[in-house]
């Protein structure tokens, strides 16, 4: 297909689905609509960001938006503003996705099972040890989706002295402020991301990148990110945050539209929303 967008006009019919986050990308608008182009589906995706979060998810109630895709910050905030937490969200008290069923919210977490999937198709031994970096809404789907995958031996590492050993307790894992060596690094805070103030940074020393048996990082702009480089240049396996993006949009997709579209184009999707 056309890397422009093919549809020739939207009607009063078209269904919008948006998200909110604190630093929008393209990868998520691209993503949605390449599929909905090539699928014939009459919807419409758009990225968006707020100050006023209550005022933003009135919107998507009152308008009849059909589904909100959420990010940092905004993954636990939410949670107060959705009418419906499915088992997804409420396990971890984080909420990426929301669709509107005739005015009724319903919250999901589809980061969990795309973290969960990922961890299974690299075959991981779970008696690895795991450093996990951050505490925030992402964390809590990663870490659920580590422990409920078998990895017991993990360190939450965050200098937020509340949330940090709140969720290493829940899954009973240790927390240090500070970074620690492990067999399996996972990096979910935004060191790397491109744009922000630590972008070419890593939260993990050269010394426990080449130490480490495998690598994650959730940071999905750039897919390369810094950790991910250093971690293939000391010949370690990675899980890119490109890939995490690409599996729990396609979940989003099918909660927004009802379709699952192939794996096929699924990858299509993916490499356009990064062309």
């Amino acid at each position: 297909m056309s890397t422009a967008h093919s549809r020739s006009f939207l009607d009063r019919d078209t269904q919008l689905c948006m998200s909110l986050s604190g630093r929008p990308s393209n990868i998520g608008t691209r993503f949605h609509n390449y599929l909905y182009d090539e699928l014939g589906l009459n919807f419409v995706y758009k990225a968006f960001t707020t100050t006023d979060l209550a005022a933003a998810m009135g919107g998507v109630r009152a308008l009849g938006i059909r589904g909100c895709a959420l990010s940092m910050p905004f993954k636990e905030d939410v949670i107060d503003m959705v009418d419906v937490m499915h088992g997804s969200a409420s396990a971890i008290a984080s909420v990426n996705t929301v669709v509107n069923e005739d005015g009724v919210l319903h919250a999901y977490n589809t980061d969990y099972q795309a973290v969960a999937n990922l961890l299974a198709a690299q075959s991981l031994s779970t008696d690895m040890s795991v450093a996990v970096t951050g505490s925030g809404g992402m964390a809590k789907a990663v870490v659920a989706a580590l422990r409920d995958s078998g990895f017991t031996r993990g360190t939450v590492v965050a200098r937020n002295a509340d949330t940090g050993p709140a969720l290493a307790d829940t899954y009973g894992y240790a927390w240090s402020e500070r970074a620690v060596s492990a067999d399996l690094l996972v990096n979910v805070t935004p060191v790397g991301m491109a744009g922000g103030p630590d972008e070419a940074s890593t939260p993990f020393t050269d010394e426990q990148i080449r130490a480490a048996h495998a690598v994650f990082d959730v940071v999905a702009m750039p897919s390369e990110t810094p950790l991910i480089v250093a971690a293939r240049a000391a010949g370690k396996p990675v899980i890119t945050g490109a890939q995490v993006i690409a599996l729990q949009a396609a979940e989003q997709f099918v909660l927004y539209t009802g379709v699952r579209p192939s794996e096929e184009q699924i990858a299509r999707a993916s490499r356009f929303s990064r062309s």
